[in-house]
């Protein structure tokens, strides 16, 4: 059994290390806001947990009663000697109980790990929003190469690709585009798109809705689009559809037009997300 200055020094200890649990996960909130360095949040992290757990045994062997209990049944009351015992071990000479500074030294440790497990939330970055559903392109919105020159119908070969992006944004990683030009007779788009190809020209997004890589490589006999990646097959012909390989979801169409000048534009955004299937998941 434990004498008062055994208890005494427990709760000191068991204090000192709720302290140093306190200093050491505050210190890691502040290097963190001050531009972060994994060696030492890794290091105070250590320190603040491993402290936190000192300071919990530390109570437990020192200041919590111990076994075994041996009570008969009807005496459910502790006898009134014990009582007083017990609240004299508790409570600190100067009349503030060792209880309630420990429970502060406690909460104070806790409340540092609470706020040191908010900045890997803030790590995460800000909320997408809708920014995954839209694309540069526009109504109106010009073609072009990744030089900026905007393109026209007749630089579009038969049965040829061209890589473009919507004009302003010749880096878009979303907005990039595959353009091909086939025999109009070829082509067996829905209905709703049936004014989406003008002249046989007929783009699709260029990030593959299997993992994101890029399709570049186009097949004219076949009129299949392939991704080099995992070897995934879209029948360009019939609006994309997956035909081979892991993509389970067809390349979104981009609407065309042809303005007066004779460039191709965008009649709109795209009609569904781009990219991975999971980016669009509900």
């Amino acid at each position: 059994m434990s004498t008062p200055r055994d208890s005494a020094t427990g709760a000191g200890i068991a204090f000192a290390a709720f302290v140093v649990a306190a200093l050491s996960l505050a210190a890691l909130a502040v290097v963190y806001a001050l531009g972060g360095e994994p060696q030492a949040e890794g290091a105070l992290l250590g320190v603040g947990l491993l402290a936190l757990g000192a300071g919990l045994v530390f109570w437990a062997h020192w200041l919590m009663p111990h076994g075994p209990f041996v009570q008969e049944r009807h005496e459910l009351a502790s006898p009134e000697p014990e009582l007083e015992a017990f609240e004299q071990t508790l409570e600190h000479p100067d009349g503030m109980t060792r209880r309630r500074l420990l429970i502060g030294g406690l909460m104070g440790a806790l409340g540092a790990l609470g706020v040191a497990l908010l900045f890997p939330i803030r790590s995460l970055g800000p909320n997408p929003g809708s920014s995954l559903l839209r694309t540069p392109w526009r109504r109106g919105v010009r073609a072009i190469t990744d030089d900026g020159r905007p393109v026209s119908a007749a630089d579009v070969p038969l049965d040829g690709l061209v890589t473009v992006f919507p004009a302003g944004h010749p880096e878009s990683a979303d907005g990039q585009v595959v353009l091909l030009r086939v025999r109009r007779d070829r082509l067996q788009l829905p209905p709703e798109r049936a004014d989406w190809a003008p002249g046989g020209l007929v783009a699709y997004s260029k990030v593959c809705t299997h993992a994101g890589c890029p399709v570049g490589l186009f097949e004219p006999r076949t009129g299949q689009l392939l991704c080099p990646c995992h070897q995934s097959a879209f029948d360009a012909l019939d609006g994309a559809t997956p035909v081979f390989g892991p993509a389970a979801r067809a390349l979104p169409q981009l609407p065309l037009a042809i303005d007066d000048e004779g460039f191709v534009v965008a009649q709109s955004d795209f009609h569904e997300p781009v990219g991975p299937t999971f980016w669009n998941r509900r």
